[in-house]
């Protein structure tokens, strides 16, 4: 990259939208993840099995979608879950797809984690102020929209 791109990354970088979602979203992780540590399970690994719960019986297409990952990142995440028996991956109707179902094992430890996600959803509302909040979701929902619309 020549000299002047790297001064123009300096000084516009602070600006990018991807770099400071990113900053955002690993403090945000970590506060999340530290809430929930004494559960033994992660932000990103309650986010599925709680919206595989909701969902039901639901393809990893479908939730790959639902959770804009790809299915690479999301059979990944799935892997330790299913290991430790709280997800059940098995054949769909169409012998390419993957079904997910939340076992029984997977519903009690959500029921244990939830109350350790509600002092921290609590904490973070209280910190931010709910209309903060409220316009933060609806901010970052139409950032996703827009990326999603290349």
């Amino acid at each position: 990259m020549p000299s002047n791109g790297v001064a123009r990354l300096k000084e516009e970088g602070p600006f990018c939208c991807c770099g400071n979602l990113r900053k955002a979203v690993r403090a945000v992780t970590q506060f999340y993840d530290g809430a929930l540590r004494p559960s033994g399970l992660r932000t990103s690994q309650l986010a599925l099995l709680a919206t595989s719960k909701g969902m039901g019986m639901v393809t990893m297409s479908r939730l790959a979608d639902h959770m804009v990952m790809d299915r690479t990142t999301l059979t990944r995440n799935l892997r330790p879950l299913e290991k430790h028996g709280l997800v059940r991956i098995s054949a769909g109707k169409d012998r390419r797809e993957r079904e997910i179902t939340v076992t029984s094992a997977g519903e009690e430890l959500l029921a244990r984690a939830y109350p350790l996600w509600q002092g921290a959803q609590t904490k973070m509302i209280k910190m931010l102020g709910p209309q903060r909040l409220n316009r933060l979701l609806s901010d970052l929902s139409a950032v996703v929209q827009v990326a999603q619309s290349r």
